[in-house]
């Protein structure tokens, strides 16, 4: 019985872990605000929720978002 419920949850829980992967966005501006607002309307265009992830700044500022659905 035990043999039987092993590839069940296995199975089980592939399905769900496939299912949840979070999207990534980016955006690419002159200020945090400018970019993170790009963020925002993915976010918004999606039917979505951000958290920022990775932000960098050098002539540009390039922003990294996972959305959450």
């Amino acid at each position: 019985m035990k043999n039987v419920k092993i590839p069940l949850i296995i199975a089980a829980l592939s399905a769900v872990s496939f299912g949840s992967f979070a999207q990534s966005i980016t955006a690419t501006a002159s200020t945090l605000d400018d970019a993170e607002a790009k963020i925002a309307q993915q976010a918004r265009d999606e039917g979505a929720q951000y958290k920022i992830t990775e932000s960098y700044a050098g002539n540009q500022v390039h922003m990294t978002a996972r959305l959450i659905k």
